[in-house]
């Protein structure tokens, strides 16, 4: 079997998924757009405005949505392709679609009942000349496309790039602080209760498979509450009554897709910066809903003066809000800051099952 070449396969081909509904709302309004410029650039003397228009509009949604829907059919292959292979490929399809286009347009022009119509003069006469006009026309449009389409595929491959390179950062940032303390309260357990601390290990290593795990970049919601809960547990032992966590989560879809390890860093922020530093403890409040398509999740912790005062990493809260842009673009939404006497994180994203209608 072939294998892409190196460039592909770690990209993937840049153009964006045209078969889905913003693609083709976009193409029809490009389109519409394009004709009315053409169409007050021309300012033709024998036939009236909105004739022209008409007809440039007519020819340009067939070659828009043609066309869009030969490169959709096609991109599979061409992403089998080099960049410069897949773009001149890309090109050539678009200008064999345009040629064919205009061709059917010159073709209808002449037909019988344009015609008896008398609608044959608002058909091109030069054929020639018509067809070479369209073809040059698309293959400088398509080429500044699909430059457009590459700039902008290689900047998000990048910030992808970046993002996981600080999921590693965020999860070596983890370890270490966490597996101490965790590690001497086990030690703790196995004079006192070995069941308990046996039960601290097991979540221990469920823990750090998670955070280690980089095959998924999305998991189920019920997977991210899971591990939240077991980095709960952990922390539990270690702090004892001074630490209470109120799970509101019921109304929550838990076949979700989420960033993996989302939910985890804020639970550990707000037991770090909010429980820890008092004497008396507190309580963190996670709530949840689903309301017209979108999940909204809440995290809550108390703060003092003393505590507000303590310096904070901002490191998972900026992982976090930049994993779920990149997941569900500007769709989401991540807020935080202090009300109060409470510390608030908020999230919310749509409610997407289907890692196919992430790309549309």
């Amino acid at each position: 079997m072939d294998r892409p070449p190196p460039e592909r396969t770690a990209g993937g081909f840049y153009l964006p998924n045209l078969c889905s509904a913003r693609a083709a709302l976009a193409i029809v309004s490009i389109g519409e757009l394009t004709a009315l410029v053409l169409t007050l650039a021309r300012d033709s003397a024998t036939v009236s405005f909105w004739t022209d228009l008409a007809r440039t509009s007519t020819l340009l949604l067939w070659i828009g949505l043609i066309g869009s829907t030969v490169l959709c059919l096609a991109r599979a292959r061409l992403g089998r392709l080099s960049v410069a292979r897949g773009s001149v490929t890309a090109l050539a399809l678009v200008g064999t679609v345009v040629a064919a286009v205009s061709a059917a347009a010159v073709l209808a022009g002449r037909s019988g009942l344009a015609v008896a119509l008398g609608a044959d003069a608002l058909f091109p006469r030069d054929t020639r000349a018509f067809l070479l006009r369209n073809v040059l026309l698309a293959l400088i449009l398509g080429s500044l496309a699909l430059r457009y389409s590459y700039v902008w595929h290689e900047w998000r491959r990048t910030v992808e790039m970046q993002a996981r390179a600080r999921v590693h950062a965020l999860q070596a940032r983890i370890r270490p602080h966490f597996l101490f303390n965790s590690m001497n309260t086990i030690a703790a357990l196995t004079r006192t209760d070995a069941a308990v601390a046996e039960q601290a290990v097991q979540d221990l290593a469920d823990l750090f498979r998670a955070s280690l795990d980089e095959r998924r970049d999305t998991i189920a919601l019920e997977e991210e509450l899971e591990v939240a809960r077991t980095y709960q547990r952990i922390e539990q032992l270690r702090l004892g009554t001074r630490l209470e966590v109120r799970w509101n989560v019921d109304a929550l879809p838990l076949a979700a897709l989420v960033p993996s390890l989302m939910l985890q860093p804020l639970l550990e922020n707000a037991i770090y910066h909010g429980i820890e530093p008092q004497a008396t403890g507190g309580v963190v409040t996670i709530t949840g809903e689903l309301a017209a398509g979108l999940i909204t999740i809440v995290v809550r912790n108390p703060v003092t003066e003393r505590v507000a005062r303590r310096e904070g990493n901002r490191v998972a809260l900026a992982n976090v809000r930049e994993r779920l842009g990149l997941l569900y673009r500007e769709r989401a939404l991540v807020k935080a800051g202090r009300f109060g006497s409470e510390y608030v994180v908020t999230l919310r994203f749509p409610h997407v099952e289907s890692r196919a209608r992430l790309l549309s």
